[in-house]
């Protein structure tokens, strides 16, 4: 393969300190600074892997964020797929969802991974997932 992975996801947000501060506290990402991107808009890097992040834009009069739809109904892109570091980590992400009802903390068995469903403070549909191969902390 000639790619390695996702280097980013841009999202649009209408509270970029509660959406950050959601990804902070359950996976303990990393919220970068703030910067201007254009006249009424501003993007803020949430790093939430080793070589991924979220650029998250906020634009003035922008109404996206506020549509939610269905799965698979979301248009082209429909949901975030997230891999869990280790089991430990999928535990532990579990438990701060399911705190932070964003998820009811159902596992899904798909084979050869285990997968969970939540729901941003935006209404993003995110699935984190470890493989059943993965070596057990």
């Amino acid at each position: 393969m000639l790619l390695d992975g996702i280097n980013h996801i841009a999202v649009i947000s209408h509270d970029v300190q509660r959406l950050g501060s959601f990804y902070e506290s359950v996976f303990d990402a990393v919220v970068g600074e703030t910067r201007d991107h254009g006249p009424g808009e501003t993007m803020t890097n949430i790093r939430i892997g080793p070589a991924t992040v979220l650029n998250v834009f906020v634009i003035d009069g922008n109404t996206e964020a506020d549509r939610q739809t269905p799965m698979w109904g979301r248009g082209r892109l429909d949901h975030l797929g997230l891999s869990a570091a280790s089991h430990e980590a999928f535990e532990t992400i579990r438990a701060r969802l399911i705190e932070s009802g964003a998820s009811d903390g159902t596992v899904n068995d798909f084979g050869s991974e285990f997968s969970m469903f939540f729901r941003d403070p935006d209404g993003l549909e995110g699935e984190v997932l470890i493989s059943k191969r993965a070596e057990r902390s």
